[in-house]
């Protein structure tokens, strides 16, 4: 029985639309964390990299806040990366008990010469929607995603 007829057409769309966009999502990230480990990196430690690189230094919470991880999956990442010498923790200048992470000149580099190829491959995968379709999905996505509380 299908679940339209089951539980309703509002019901079944909503069904149909979280499938699509979990499968779409799945794949999409599957392609992104092939090419990021060409690079040696993890998924979260390229995201650090990133944030740091267009960003700036930033204290770990902040850090924590913008990957949407946990401090001690952050304490990880960013120790894997300080032994690579691709960051550094300092202490804040205005508060001795925060710690800020920045990126090293090697890090930068590395970012530097990554980071553009790296979006040149999220653009090839995401080619198969034209530039519009790829703004209001992004519209639609942020709509759909800041509506929801926890």
């Amino acid at each position: 029985m299908k679940t339209t007829e089951k539980y309703g057409k509002k019901i079944s769309t909503a069904l149909s639309m979280w499938v699509k966009l979990s499968r779409a999502y799945h794949t999409f990230s599957k392609k992104a964390v092939e090419d990021i480990r060409k690079y040696n990196l993890t998924e979260p430690q390229f995201s650090v990299l990133e944030s740091l690189g267009h960003l700036g230094p930033m204290p770990i919470g902040k850090l924590c806040s913008k990957q949407l991880v946990t401090g001690g999956n952050m304490t990880l990442v960013v120790d894997n990366l300080e032994k690579e010498g691709l960051v550094k923790r300092v202490h804040s200048t205005t508060d001795r008990r925060t710690i800020v992470v920045q990126i090293t000149e090697k890090g930068k580099t590395l970012f530097d010469q990554i980071f553009i190829q790296h979006a040149k491959r999220m653009t090839e995968i995401a080619s198969v929607l034209s530039e519009k379709e790829q703004n209001e999905l992004a519209r639609l996505l942020k709509k759909l995603g800041t509506s929801i509380t926890e």
